[in-house]
């Protein structure tokens, strides 16, 4: 995908360079001769002729001045050193032109300071800084989308590394749990972890993964921790919709149904947590509510978790126009509305 797209952006700075050489020189070089024999004009013509080795004469001045006076000094914010070199070549242009040009022509008297000598080599000049500058706000502003990428990459390796761990300290609490209580459901719990562990080793890395994967790694985690806690606390799990050929960012829903096992459970009577998931044919809506437990209100501010916030955070910079998450706390309850705008498989391998 990533050598697709770099292949498209090289095919298309190339396309745009080639037209534009192409259709400037004509433009600049062969249209006036044609022109010439459109009309008849036979002295036109074989003047043109005569002063067409200038036209070619200008081409190696175009491209010092586009291709290597602008690359040198512009990335540096050397404006005023360009400036004095660009003012250093247009003299030297011009001298050499006037030369030329006094060389070739017989017709009439060439003077350096003449406006048929002087708007050639200032229109020449023009174009080819107005062309280098294009190039270099293109290069520029590609350099500054990598750079973007790479920086948005880095921060999302950082947020996924935090979630992981986190989530496996909360999963092997609930093992201990178990074997202190020498419950034989240790070893099935052990080996859902083991599942879950696989899914955060091979998916996670993944810019998307299936929607189905991703609900069926929720699910496992529900059933763990239907494991730990059996009859003490009711989950009640909904879903409705066709979750197949829809993707998603892998580890994305894990953070808010785990802050809910976190905080709506300790020292509730009869504690419940409800998860709804529905997925539509472009939206997708997530929802996660819970018991606020007293603990949860003492201990906010210094021990609420990475997770919400890094899944905040996440959701912020994969899904910047494409979302809308809402965290209420109201009437004893936490919600946690989670509105998504999925990306159609078909549609993303394209």
């Amino acid at each position: 995908m990533k050598l697709e797209i770099a292949s498209k952006k090289i095919s298309s700075d190339l396309l745009f360079r080639s037209l534009f050489h192409l259709i400037f020189w004509f433009f600049w070089l062969i249209l006036p001769i044609l022109n010439s024999m459109l009309d008849g004009d036979e002295e036109r013509y074989n003047f043109l002729i005569t002063i067409l080795p200038l036209g070619f004469f200008s081409i190696p001045f175009f491209y010092f001045n586009s291709e290597f006076l602008i690359f040198k000094f512009l990335p540096k914010g050397q404006i005023t050193s360009y400036i004095i070199s660009l003012l250093l070549l247009f003299f030297g242009y011009l001298f050499t032109y006037y030369l030329f040009k006094d060389y070739l022509v017989d017709k009439y008297p060439v003077k350096i300071y003449d406006s048929r000598t002087l708007f050639p080599v200032l229109f020449i000049l023009s174009m080819s800084t107005l062309y280098g500058f294009i190039i270099f706000m293109i290069k520029q502003t590609r350099i500054n989308q990598e750079e973007q990428a790479e920086r948005l990459k880095s921060e999302l390796s950082f947020l996924r590394s935090q979630i992981s761990p986190h989530f496996i300290f909360n999963v092997l609490n609930s093992i201990v749990f178990l074997i202190r209580s020498k419950s034989n459901k240790a070893e099935k719990v052990t080996l859902e972890l083991s599942e879950l562990i696989r899914y955060m080793l091979y998916e996670s890395e993944n810019r998307h993964v299936s929607l189905e994967k991703e609900i069926q790694y929720l699910n496992n985690y529900i059933e763990l921790q239907k494991m730990r806690f059996g009859e003490d606390v009711a989950i009640n799990v909904n879903i409705n919709g066709d979750f197949s050929n829809k993707l998603i960012e892998p580890m994305l829903l894990i953070p808010f149904v785990e802050n809910a096992f976190k905080h709506g459970v300790g020292y509730l009577e009869n504690p419940t947590i409800d998860i709804f998931i529905k997925v539509g044919e472009k939206n997708f809506e997530f929802v996660v509510r819970n018991q606020i437990g007293p603990e949860t209100k003492e201990q906010k501010d210094s021990n609420s978790g990475i997770g919400l916030k890094n899944v905040k955070r996440r959701i912020e910079l994969l899904y910047p126009d494409l979302h809308n998450l809402e965290i209420v706390e109201k009437n004893g309850y936490f919600d946690a509305k989670l509105k998504l705008d999925l990306k159609n498989i078909a549609k993303y391998e394209s």
